[in-house]
Order: C-alpha cells, then structure tokens, then sequence
C-alpha cells in the first residue's frame, strides 16, 4: 500500500472511529441481536447490549489511532478475555472456528447500514472510504477473537490435562501412617510431577510415615522413569517418610539391571501385599492373615 493511500485509510479510519463512538447505542442494540453474543447472553439481553458496547469501545479506539489492521492495539486489550469467554462459550455449544469467524464477519453489516444512513449521499468517495477502514477493522477483530479463543481453548486443554492426570494418580490412605499410590501407564515427566506433589501433601496432611509406591501397571520403566521414582523416593525421605516400591515384575526386574539403574538405597517388594505388609510390620501392627478365617 502506498504512503498516501496509508494516509487515506488512516484518516477515513479515524472518522470511523467518531463515527463508532457516536452511534455506540445504536450499534451495540443491533449487535445485541446477532448470533455472536444472542447466543452467548441468553438470559439478559441488557447484558448483551453492555457486552457489544465493550466490544465497540475497543474497535473506536483501535479506529481513532489510524491502524485499523493493527491485530496487538491497546483498544483490543479490554476486551480480549470477554472475546475469548464468548468464543470459549460458543464452543462448547458445538459452534467450530469458520461459524465463530463468520459470526464475526456478520457483525459489520449493521454498521454499514448505520454509516450509508448517516450519509448525505450514500455512495460518496468519503463513505467508501469509512466502509473500506471498518472491513479492514472488522477483518482484525475476527483475527483477535480467533486468536483469543485458540488460547482459551489451549489452557483450557491444559486444566483439563492436569485434572485428569490427577485423577489418574490417586494417593490412597489404607490406614493410619500408611499411604499407597498405584501408578498405571506411562510415567513421564509431566505425571512424575503430579505423582510427586501429591504424595508430599498427602504425607503433609495425613502425617504418614511410609508410602507405597505400586508400579504393578505401569507398562515399562526405563530410565527415565527410575530417576523419576527415586526423586520421589528422596522428596518423600525429606519429608519423614519411607517409600516402598512394589510390583517390580521379572521382566522389570531385568531391564533395570541391564540399564544398570542403582535401587540399592530403596526397599523394593515384588507385590503390592507384600510392601504392606512390610509397612504395617515396621509399624509393630501383625499384618499377617487371621487363621481363624475362611
């Protein structure tokens, strides 16, 4: 684009940007209808109408500064987390991303409408001008919301990631001074994590004094994941308790030997029964079974 022609849309973008704030009422009562935010504010359409008024603010101050293309103004920043609820809300609803984008490109319509009406005569060059700035604008606000919504949609994968990692690493209190954490499939960095901070809380908070680490189901240990184990091992000794590692399985067994991973420092029991009763009996507790039963 040529520097007078970068002038041109500068100047009709910032009478745009009057023009914007001048008829915020009208345009945010139309808005207030457009799927987008109907949709959206379905209980109160008092509340829709506030939201679209928001939406204009930001568009007018982005118009008023003469960069209508301008994808990181300021003017955007107010409004970027309630775009991103809205794009978030309507996803859920099962709308995908080209609804969401043409749900934004259909709000430029009633401004248009609103712009020519204004008009002494509608197909002036000036008019021209202001309806080219506000598509440029347009274009710039379906490009923020779809950005927006791409990172609410990230951290929302991200919250819904940690959940379920730990929901899929219970710390299990069997009974008093005794917690056990059965870890079923892959052990990477990530769950490590999670396996390890929830093991210190729950031996903070539940005053245990060992804990069981069960990897009966986790599919293959490799180095990686014996670094892992034995930091927990460490963290949890910080802590006053003692760590039990059961469900090594022969073919386990055998891979850490080949990788020459050293466990010397950490009891280790074949079965689950077998580490607590190793735990109850450090406790003094007969962990042996009742011969009276059947």
């Amino acid at each position: 684009m040529k520097v007078s022609e970068q002038e041109a849309v500068a100047s009709a973008a910032r009478e745009l940007g009057v023009f914007l704030e001048r008829r915020k009422e009208q345009i945010a009562r139309r808005w207030a209808d457009a799927p987008l935010f109907r949709a959206v504010f379905t209980d109160s359409r008092d509340e829709a109408v506030e939201a679209c008024k928001a939406v204009v603010d930001a568009l007018s101050e982005v118009a008023s500064a003469g960069s209508p293309e301008d994808i990181a103004a300021p003017g955007f920043d107010q409004v970027r987390e309630q775009l991103g609820r809205m794009s978030g809300s309507r996803t859920r609803t099962g709308a995908g991303p080209a609804q969401i984008a043409d749900e934004v490109a259909a709000l430029r319509a009633p401004v248009v409408e609103l712009l020519r009406a204004e008009a002494t005569d509608a197909s002036a060059p000036e008019v021209a001008e202001r309806v080219l700035a506000l598509t440029l604008l347009m274009g710039t606000l379906r490009l923020v919301v779809m950005r927006t919504a791409l990172g609410s949609g990230q951290e929302l994968i991200a919250r819904q990631r940690e959940e379920l990692l730990e929901v899929a690493t219970p710390v299990i209190s069997l009974r008093e001074g005794v917690v056990v954490v059965p870890l079923i499939g892959t052990l990477d960095s990530a769950r490590s994590q999670v396996v390890m901070e929830s093991l210190l809380e729950s031996i903070a908070d539940r005053g245990a004094r060992y804990a069981v680490l069960d990897i009966t189901g986790v599919s293959t240990v490799d180095s990686l994941v014996a670094q892992h184990l034995m930091k927990t091992v460490d963290a949890a000794r910080l802590m006053g308790a003692e760590c039990v590692v059961s469900g090594i399985r022969p073919a386990i067994a055998q891979t850490i030997v080949h990788l020459g991973i050293d466990l010397g420092s950490v009891v280790t029991r074949a079965t689950l029964a077998d580490a607590l009763a190793y735990a109850l009996a450090r406790q003094g507790v007969d962990a042996a079974p009742d011969a009276g039963a059947p």
